[in-house]
């Protein structure tokens, strides 16, 4: 092995190590206090079915689809798409967009206990848009909804964890 490529790998395991060391870790989901939970929502909920792949990735929850067997659970109340036209082009069109989710859920006990009241969770993106970028900007619209409902997930997983400790 040359002295070249012994340096190269020992400065690889270096960085690792350090890497390592200082607590460096990659994002996870948040941890949910419960060992089983039901989700109620819609049948064609997009938010619930992203936040049940979420949660099917932790080891420590199980979901269940009996809300009687289930140590908690959430209820989405409402989840709805909003979108507010903010400026206009010189020939009158709309030029500027806010695109914003906004979900409403609650987190009950077996016995029908308030966990958490109500909460609503609101997460806003802009676009802007020209008259030749239609069909590209209807599709960035769609992936821009897709990261906020992420975000929104990501959010309700945080606040399970918190009600936990």
């Amino acid at each position: 092995m040359s002295t070249r490529r012994r340096l190269l790998s020992f400065l690889a395991i270096s960085v690792a190590a350090l890497a390592t060391g200082c607590g460096f870790a990659l994002r996870r989901s948040a941890a949910i206090p419960f060992e089983t939970l039901y989700v109620g929502a819609s049948a064609n909920s997009q938010l619930a079915a992203e936040f049940r792949r979420m949660v099917q990735g932790d080891a420590a929850t199980v979901l269940v689809t009996d809300p009687a067997s289930a140590a908690a659970r959430l209820e989405i109340l409402a989840e709805t798409r909003e979108k507010e036209i903010l400026g206009f082009s010189s020939t009158g069109r709309p030029r500027e967009y806010q695109l914003r989710l906004r979900a409403r859920f609650r987190v009950t006990e077996r016995a029908g206990k308030e966990i958490m009241p109500p909460t609503e969770l609101l997460v806003r993106r802009d676009i802007t848009t020209t008259d030749l970028q239609l069909v590209a900007k209807e599709q960035e619209e769609e992936l821009l909804y897709r990261e906020m409902q992420s975000d929104v997930v990501q959010q309700m997983l945080r606040r399970l964890a918190a009600v936990g400790r």
